[in-house]
């Protein structure tokens, strides 16, 4: 979220931080219910684990995860994070990546893939010694990635303006560069189709959704109304639903992806910069700085309610969640918190309640 880099975190969470001692302020009858039948409800949300960063500094940015490991760009740090996604426990950390932005892992290629966007590089590193294998260079910068199993490609969201702004493929087996699409602006948060041949792409400058059909080539725009700074996506591909959130407002918005229209607006979290879809609950987790995950729930493919603020820690706007489409039981959802005053950076696990 490359726009964002430049906010006084310091700013930010001393604004958040008045939200939320103000909040209890705001009342008057149907709110105030609202909120008695929210907390009466089992939260969705728990807190199970911690992992602490001693001396990360700065922001984070994007997750990944794979070969039994959690990634965490730490942008601030110019570092990425390889957690254990088995013990739960710090394992490495990989260094002098100059602010790491998107983070994906190849299984198939046992390949590690990071997006810089000052270094205007893709790394990529082995999957098991996490040594430096080549780079890839991206005029503007490179930042979102997302990997396509099925194709064996890495998708890089790259360039800042309307003459270097695309979504280009990579193949996660050769490394070498395949299609381009450009998309006239600055690519945030995309999202891949799995069954279906779109991608989904944020233009938070312009406020609109460039809609990338793979087969034809075609790309399409789509206006978001009344919205602005439209950075993370999420997709509902079986009910047709595409996951919005924007930061003015702050809003969750959701598209229908067969019209391309806004079919709900919801209050959401303030400064969010990542949001993720949960099918098998039908949930909507949405983390912002504000210090909250606002959880979503849907009700049908056109309405929705909050069903909780579950609270986190200011300035955790990042997370990562990697939970099945039908599968229940336990998933987590990551939450990367910075490091406040004497305390130090973590990475929180929240567990999911059915």
């Amino acid at each position: 979220m490359k726009k964002v880099c430049g906010i006084c975190l310091a700013l930010i969470w001393i604004a958040a931080l008045t939200t939320q001692l103000g909040a209890q302020n705001i009342s008057t009858g149907d709110a105030n219910a609202s909120k008695r039948a929210i907390a009466e409800r089992e939260p969705p949300l728990f807190l199970n684990h911690t992992v602490p960063l001693e001396g990360v500094k700065g922001r984070f940015d994007h997750f990944g995860t794979g070969g039994g490991k959690l990634f965490v760009a730490e942008l601030g740090n110019n570092s990425v994070a390889v957690i254990n996604s088995t013990g739960m426990a710090l394992e490495r950390t990989i260094t002098g990546v100059p602010n790491p932005q998107g983070v994906t892992f190849s299984p198939e290629a046992n390949k590690l893939f990071v997006a810089s966007g000052t270094a205007q590089k893709l790394y990529i590193y082995d999957g098991t010694s996490f040594d430096l294998i080549t780079s890839l260079d991206f005029p503007g910068g490179a930042d979102n990635l997302r990997y396509d199993k099925a194709t064996k490609r890495v998708y890089v969201g790259c360039g800042q303006d309307a003459q270097t702004g695309a979504i280009v493929a990579v193949d996660a087996m050769t490394n070498q560069r395949l299609e381009e699409y450009k998309v006239g602006g600055e690519p945030e948060s995309f999202q891949l189709e799995a069954k279906g041949p779109n991608i989904y792409v944020n233009l938070e400058q312009e406020a609109e959704v460039a809609v990338i059909n793979r087969t034809t080539k075609a790309i399409t725009k789509w206006p978001l109304t009344g919205v602005k700074m439209n950075f993370p996506m999420a997709l509902d591909e079986p009910d047709h639903r595409l996951f919005i959130g924007t930061m003015s407002p702050a809003r969750l918005v959701v598209v229908d992806t067969s019209s391309g229209h806004m079919v709900s607006v919801l209050p959401s979290v303030k400064w969010t910069d990542d949001l993720w879809y949960d099918g098998a609950r039908k949930r909507i987790y949405m983390t912002g700085a504000e210090g909250f995950v606002y959880v979503f729930e849907m009700k049908d493919p056109n309405h929705y309610q909050l069903l909780s603020k579950v609270p986190t820690a200011v300035g955790a706007a990042t997370s990562g969640y990697f939970g099945g489409a039908s599968r229940k039981g336990i998933d987590t959802l990551y939450v990367a918190v910075p490091a406040r005053g004497s305390e130090s950076a973590e990475i929180r696990f929240y567990g999911t309640s059915d």
